[in-house]
C-alpha cells in the first residue's frame, strides 16, 4: 500500500558504512526507508509494547508473525518480520561461526536484521572474524530508531534443519542463530519497498509558477482571437 502525508518533511540520515545506506523518514517519523536495501522499517523497534499489544513486547515466533501481519501504522498495512536467507551453511567449527554464513557472527548478508545491525547502523559483533573479543561490541548505534533492544529479534524465516526452530538475530552480540519457536523475544516490523509514494511528492513552486504562466498565455491568446 502506497502512502504519502501532505506537507511531510523528508529527512535523510546517512551513515558512513560499506553500503552507504541512507535512512529516509516516512509516515511523519513513524518509519524509515532504507534506500539501499529497499526496505521500510518501523521507527519503534518495540512497537508491540509501546502500542499496548503486549506487556513487554516478548512474543513467540507465531505470535510475532501474527502481530506484524495485522499491524497498521498511520493507515499503512503490509508489515512483516525481517527475512533470513537460510543457505544451510551453519559452520561446524567455532572458526566458521566467527565469520558465519547464516549462523554465527559478522554476517553482513543473508539477513535483513544482520544487514541493519552491521551495514546500516555500523555496529560490531562480540567476536571479530578470528574469534577475538572486540571492544565496543553490541548495539552501540541505534540510529533514528527508538526502543531497539540489545536482545534477540525474531526473523520471519523458519530454520531449514528443524521445523520447530526459526531464525533470530541477537542485537547484543551481533550473532544470528536458530531458536525454538516457543521462545519469547522481540519483534521488529518491516516491509518491502518504500511506503512513501514518490509520485505524490508536491511539485516544486518553480514548476507551479511556470505552469501558471503557460495558462496565462493561453488565456490571453484566446481573448485576442475573440
Amino acid at each position: 500500500m502506497k502512502f504519502f502525508k501532505s506537507g511531510l518533511v523528508i529527512t535523510a540520515i546517512t551513515f558512513s558504512t560499506a553500503t552507504n545506506a541512507a535512512l529516509v523518514e516516512r509516515l511523519g517519523g513513524l518509519a524509515y526507508y532504507d534506500t539501499v536495501a529497499d526496505l521500510t522499517w518501523l521507527a519503534d523497534a518495540n512497537y508491540a509494547r509501546t502500542s499496548g499489544y503486549d506487556a513487554n513486547g516478548h512474543m513467540t515466533w507465531a505470535e510475532a508473525n501474527d502481530w506484524a501481519a495485522q499491524l497498521t501504522v498511520d493507515g499503512v498495512g503490509g508489515w512483516r518480520l525481517a527475512d533470513t536467507v537460510d543457505v544451510d551453511n551453519d559452520g561446524g567449527t567455532y572458526t566458521n561461526l566467527y565469520e558465519g554464513v547464516d549462523w554465527g557472527y559478522n554476517i553482513t548478508a543473508h539477513s535483513e536484521l544482520s544487514n541493519m545491525f552491521y551495514n546500516v547502523l555500523g555496529n560490531t559483533a562480540y567476536y571479530d572474524t578470528s574469534g577475538n573479543i572486540q571492544s565496543g561490541y553490541g548495539l552501540s548505534n541505534t540510529g533514528p530508531f527508538s526502543n531497539l533492544q540489545s536482545a534477540k529479534y525474531w526473523s520471519a524465516t523458519e530454520y531449514v534443519s528443524s521445523t520447530n526452530y526459526a531464525w533470530s538475530f541477537d542485537m547484543n552480540y551481533g550473532s544470528q542463530l536458530g531458536g525454538s519457536m516457543d521462545y519469547s523475544t522481540f519483534a521488529w516490523a518491516v516491509q518491502s519497498g518504500d511506503v512513501g509514494d514518490i509520485s505524490a511528492v508536491p511539485v516544486p513552486a518553480a514548476v507551479w509558477l511556470f505552469g501558471s504562466g503557460l495558462l496565462g498565455l493561453v488565456s490571453l491568446a484566446r481573448r485576442e482571437k475573440a
